[in-house]
């Protein structure tokens, strides 16, 4: 048994609070939640972990991240001078995707889910790309969120754009993976079948992913990112992007469409009506200048909404101030995003996550999975279940938390992370991006 305790408790149970709280861990599980002192007089020979005042609430859950763009950081290409989204794409990512081996995956997978616990997150939907080394390279991402202690769903990126072969290859990577993460009796790890997006992927292709189980699993696709994918869709197929989703039977409540940018009313109605979630991603919009995505309307339809990062960052609070900002000077009006992005950080992520894990996660509640995180803040004003979203956003960032459990292991404690040796793991990245860097220039 283990007592998180002596500091401000937020469940996202509603607006349960407790000014001096504590929960309960049995196993992998939460057991239960309550005053500290009620908890530690219940539970004596407990462990106890002293928040010391601090803010303790659920792990943080990212539905949006590619793993692989991590060794992208400082990178310069040589010739690369984008215009566009199309350029970005085609100058940068899939170049750097084909040049990608076997060791970059993986330790650019334990370097982002270091830096996910030391952020608070401790579930990552990550979808994947290295078309230079295709088969049972999901396996090197999961090697690193199993020996890091973090939870994860994988894909991989299906593709036409590098020809027949590789197709084939990312279709059965996919279904290889679904597969061995079904046989995973630990809860901590599940396949998707991941789409890149529209315009890279045939009716064929989707007609394959589809029989290789793509409905069971869910599929998680980019949406209308850039507007060179719907105007691809409307010239290619007279349709749509979410609508020749819909034809093709790619939607569904397992799947995650990601981005959804350049979608109108009729399109979210269908995504409605298949009760399919969408992931929104400010930061990334924004960088790749796509637009922003009506995620407010969205949110007014009834659609269930989350939010990810797109590797653009690994902290979710980040994210969160972003997106509290765009739709302010989007839409021209300082009363909007208040309340539907932090809904969908702390509330959409828990729902769809649930989708596909067996217990409940973002909550602490008993009978959820124990992923709890502590931050230092120490708030100057008052603070309660009311406002604590407001403290969130105005105090706290992402390095603010200094202990991550998940899973009812605790992966850093006290800001020690306690799974690797990280100074080791950061010189081996190094050498390992400078290898990446020369391939992708030479």
């Amino acid at each position: 048994m283990i007592l998180i305790g002596n500091g401000r408790l937020i469940t996202r149970v509603g607006t349960e609070f407790f000014e001096n709280g504590a929960v309960a861990i049995e196993g992998r599980y939460i057991k239960e939640v309550g005053e500290t002192a009620t908890l530690r007089k219940k539970y004596p020979e407990a462990e106890f972990a002293d928040a010391h005042g601090g803010v303790i609430m659920p792990g943080l859950i990212n539905m949006h991240n590619h793993i692989y763009s991590a060794f992208a950081r400082g990178l310069s290409i040589r010739g690369y001078a984008p215009k566009d989204f199309m350029d970005i794409l085609e100058g940068q990512w899939w170049k750097i995707d084909r040049c990608l081996t076997r060791e970059n995956d993986r330790l650019s997978a334990y370097a982002v889910y270091l830096d996910c616990i030391k952020n608070g997150v401790t579930t990552v939907f990550d979808h994947h790309a290295s078309f230079f080394d295709i088969p049972d390279s999901l396996d090197e991402l999961a090697e690193a969120a199993t020996a890091l202690g973090v939870r994860t769903s994988l894909c991989y990126e299906v593709s036409d754009r590098d020809g027949e072969e590789k197709r084939v290859q990312s279709i059965r990577e996919n279904e290889r993976f679904i597969r061995r993460a079904e046989q995973d009796d630990t809860d901590m790890l599940k396949g998707m079948m991941g789409l890149h997006a529209s315009f890279t992927v045939s009716d064929k292709t989707l007609e394959e992913c589809l029989a290789a189980g793509g409905k069971e699993a869910g599929f998680h696709v980019h949406c209308a990112e850039g507007p060179a994918d719907l105007q691809h869709s409307l010239r290619t197929y007279g349709k749509r992007i979410i609508e020749r989703f819909y034809d093709a039977g790619v939607l569904g409540n397992k799947t995650l469409a990601i981005h959804c940018v350049h979608i109108n009313k009729a399109e979210m109605e269908l995504l409605k009506a298949t009760d399919t979630a969408v992931v929104h991603n400010p930061e990334s919009n924004m960088g790749n200048a796509v637009g922003c995505g009506a995620v407010i309307q969205m949110k007014k339809l009834g659609l269930l909404v989350g939010l990810g990062t797109d590797g653009y960052t690994n902290d979710m609070l980040e994210s969160y101030k972003v997106g509290n900002i765009i739709h302010k000077h989007h839409l021209c009006d300082p009363t909007v995003a208040w309340g539907e992005i932090p809904d969908m950080l702390f509330y959409g992520n828990a729902e769809i996550a649930g989708r596909y894990f067996a217990a409940p996660l973002g909550v602490l509640k008993p009978g959820a999975y124990a992923d709890v995180i502590v931050t230092d803040y120490d708030p100057l004003t008052p603070m309660d279940g009311a406002n604590a979203n407001s403290h969130i956003l105005f105090g706290m960032q992402g390095r603010s938390v200094v202990t991550t459990m998940c899973n009812g292991r605790f992966l850093m404690k006290d800001r020690e992370v306690l799974v690797c040796d990280e100074k080791e793991l950061m010189a081996k990245c190094r050498e390992s991006a400078k290898r990446l860097w020369n391939a992708v220039n030479a």
